[in-house]
């Protein structure tokens, strides 16, 4: 089987060609611009491929709802020009062709589950940790929906002693995306996180801040893993001190083996690697076409 995939992103979007197993047989990326001009580059790409099925996991807030007019739609995005975009509509108008629809974490956490360091299990929590912070949800196996999706990279959390920096996100200000993505790293010390050295303090700050999250995550929802990508989360020796972080902050009240004595297995980097997000939209393109 060919199945389309595109794993749209704030910063780029990456397209590729995938199988019912989840390999990549090709793969593109271009910078995420205006919508017309970035989709315009999405269809060219797609014209000749004869795929027989898209999945689209995008960077949001989405309506997902498929009884709503405006399904298929970036809704309150800051990205300038997406905001109320008909994402879906402009493909499906040029691909008469199945799609899967979601965000882009939501499908990241899906590609885990059927094909990364989640297979087998049928509840996994997926961050994103870069530009911005996104959460996707995949428990009692399937992607997790409501009133909207997930939105974890906007919650609340508690002030580092030694921080004094506002916070950049335009809705909450010292939300977590708000205080712990990389913009927030690099606007406080003044230079990207990747010139930072492993031993700096932004990473003990950063750790507090994700942790206590992740904490909050697993007392609400309970999942059997969690996953941590993005280009933050490229700092690797921010997992140990995540996972100490985690401990501190749960203080024994979760007795779980896969806490008390697993941690290092149970909060990981994602098994596929960079290819998560495409992955899992390849899973999304997959169950498109078997629910057609």
């Amino acid at each position: 089987m060919r199945i389309g995939a595109i794993e749209a992103g704030g910063t780029k979007f990456v397209c590729g060609i995938g199988d019912e197993n989840g390999n990549v047989l090709d793969r593109v990326s271009f910078p995420t611009e205006q919508p017309e001009k970035t989709l315009g580059q999405v269809i060219s790409y797609f014209k000749d491929k004869n795929v027989e099925a898209i999945g689209v996991g995008t960077f949001g807030p989405i309506d997902i709802d498929p009884a709503s007019p405006t399904y298929g739609y970036v809704t309150t995005t800051p990205k300038p020009g997406w905001s109320n975009y008909p994402f879906l509509d402009t493909l499906k108008k040029e691909f008469d062709v199945p799609f899967g629809w979601d965000t882009d974490v939501n499908a990241a956490a899906f590609g885990e589950a059927t094909w990364g360091a989640a297979k087998g299990l049928d509840s996994v929590l997926y961050y994103t940790i870069g530009t911005g912070v996104g959460v996707g949800v995949y428990a009692e196996g399937k992607m997790v929906h409501g009133l909207v999706h997930p939105e974890g990279g906007h919650v609340l959390t508690r002030r580092h002693p030694d921080d004094t920096y506002e916070g950049f996100c335009p809705y909450h200000g010292d939300c977590l995306e708000g205080i712990a993505a990389g913009p927030a790293i690099e606007r406080r010390w003044k230079v990207k996180g990747s010139e930072l050295p492993v031993d700096h303090p932004a990473w003990e700050m950063e750790a507090f801040y994700i942790g206590q999250a992740l904490a909050n995550a697993i007392l609400m929802l309970s999942p059997k893993k969690i996953i941590l990508g993005g280009g933050v989360m490229h700092q690797m020796q921010l997992f140990p001190l995540i996972r100490e972080q985690v401990r501190k902050d749960l203080n024994g009240y979760v007795n779980a083996k896969a806490i008390v004595e697993g941690i290092a297995d149970y909060i990981v980097p994602p098994g596929l690697g960079d290819n998560a997000g495409l992955c899992g939209s390849i899973a999304l393109g997959l169950q498109a076409w078997k629910n057609k």
